[in-house]
């Protein structure tokens, strides 16, 4: 195939060919060859394709078949209650009711009996917008859990009785309820004409059958997309096209922290395994034991830190000299703008969700629209970063769209357009100097692994 008169960012050719799935020439001038396809760009803007370096496809898949209870959609507890009975009343009876998005300030923390004082009839369960707690109503906690379940993560009252609040058991609940319908191709569609080319499932502690299923699903094209997936050392690479293995999620509680010898055998053990780490980090003290612990254990390419949702300024000069990245979200102050402005202290809102100060600082960054916990849409992402409130966090269209032009496995080295390279490519509808409000409806063609997923160009 073919793109000709397109815009290359610090190029000067305009033509690109590719056979398979690898570019064989980048040059000016180009004709289409017999038979061969052709595209004319039309002067728009061709990038290496977006890379969404952290999302969680299950979840994302899931959300379709469960109950936003949060904000924006959910915002008191008149709204919660009503969505709640509304879902309840459209379910067949038995079947298990998946609540997503929940924020405390809409009704305040949940327990199974604030749950039961709404539906008592029907297993329940409800997804903390944090993604690390999920909250069950009677009838679930009678379903899955026994008299004896001593499972770490399960909190209990002062009687000792489970009060269905669940932490960190994503994967562990997954195994007990009924899965939600999960059919990832929606998503995949909807990514693709986003320009969305690769993904990093960031799903922590995944088995070996559910990456297994993600790689049947990305190799029959249910998922269009090149698939890099965080696993646990013990999981072996399925041997699929168009899906690698990435580095280990550790994820970090403030109220369960490891002793740092501890957290330090497990970052070597990991690294004995030949697997990266990807530590997730959203408050000073997490961060604050995560440097402490890579100082000891050692880094090993492809460590990262997942967040950075707050940084210090003496925290600057190690994540620049470490060259670990972070993968962050840019999205968030908007999104939860409401959320920070109560929440945290305003001595602490210079820290929150750094960007503009990092890149300033040299450190490397990456994004990733971490959905189904933001929007799927990297577009939002890039856009929330090119208009950031923070004049100090503010960066350029260029520097935002470079976030998702990174490598699955080195996610701040960016991609280019170059013969050899393999063909993932985003052309947009116009050129660079006409972006002025970044948006979906600008890509024009999608094309992975040489396929063109999504055109909308003649």
């Amino acid at each position: 195939m073919l793109i000709r008169n397109a815009a290359v960012a610090g190029s000067p050719h305009t033509d690109v060919r590719w056979r398979g799935g690898r570019i064989t020439e980048c040059t000016t001038g180009l004709r289409p060859l017999p038979g061969e396809d052709d595209l004319d760009a039309r002067g728009g803007w061709l990038l290496p394709g977006l890379h969404d370096h952290h999302i969680h496809l299950r979840s994302l898949a899931a959300q379709a078949a469960s109950v936003p209870l949060g904000p924006p959609h959910v915002r008191d507890f008149a709204a919660f209650a009503a969505a709640l009975r509304r879902a309840d009343a459209e379910l067949p009876a038995g079947q298990w009711l998946r609540g997503i998005g929940y924020h405390d300030s809409v009704a305040g923390p949940l327990d199974r009996m604030a749950l039961d004082r709404l539906i008592r009839d029907r297993p329940v369960r409800v997804q903390h917008r944090s993604g690390a707690l999920w909250i069950l109503n009677s009838r679930a906690c009678q379903e899955i859990l026994s008299n004896d379940c001593m499972v770490p993560g399960v909190e209990r009252d002062p009687h000792g009785e489970a009060n269905g609040r669940l932490w960190r058991l994503d994967s562990w609940l997954g195994t007990r309820v009924p899965p939600a319908a999960a059919d990832p191709a929606p998503i995949s569609a909807l990514a693709a004409a986003a320009g969305v080319t690769g993904y990093t499932d960031a799903t922590p502690g995944l088995a070996q059958n559910e990456i297994e299923a993600m790689a049947r699903a990305v190799a029959d094209g249910t998922i269009r997309q090149r698939v890099h997936c965080m696993a646990p050392p013990g999981v072996t690479d399925p041997g699929q096209p168009r899906f690698t293995l990435g580095p280990t999620k550790i994820l970090l509680d403030d109220t369960v922290l490891p002793a740092l010898p501890e957290f330090v055998a497990r970052i070597r053990a990991t690294h004995a395994a030949d697997r990266p780490v990807a530590v997730h980090c959203v408050t000073h003290v997490q961060l604050i034991l995560t440097t402490a612990a890579l100082d000891e254990a050692g880094i090993l390419a492809g460590d990262r830190i997942e967040h950075g949702a707050m940084v210090a300024d003496d925290l600057m000069e190690w994540l620049r000299r470490s060259r670990v990245p972070v993968v962050t979200q840019p999205h968030f102050p908007v999104e939860r703008a409401e959320q920070y402005a109560r929440e945290v202290a305003a001595e602490e809102h210079r820290d929150l969700w750094r960007l503009g100060s990092l890149l300033a600082a040299g450190v490397d960054v990456a994004a990733g629209t971490d959905a189904p916990f933001g929007s799927a849409d990297p577009w939002r992402v890039i856009r929330a970063a090119v208009e950031r409130e923070s004049l100090r966090e503010r960066i350029s269209l260029p520097a935002a769209v470079a976030l998702f032009t990174g490598r699955a496995d080195r996610p701040t080295v960016s991609r280019t357009i170059a013969p050899g390279e393999p063909a993932d490519l985003t052309l947009l509808h116009v050129p660079p100097r006409d972006v002025t409000v970044p948006d979906r409806e600008l890509v024009a063609a999608t094309v992975v692994d040489g396929t063109p997923v999504h055109v909308a160009i003649g």
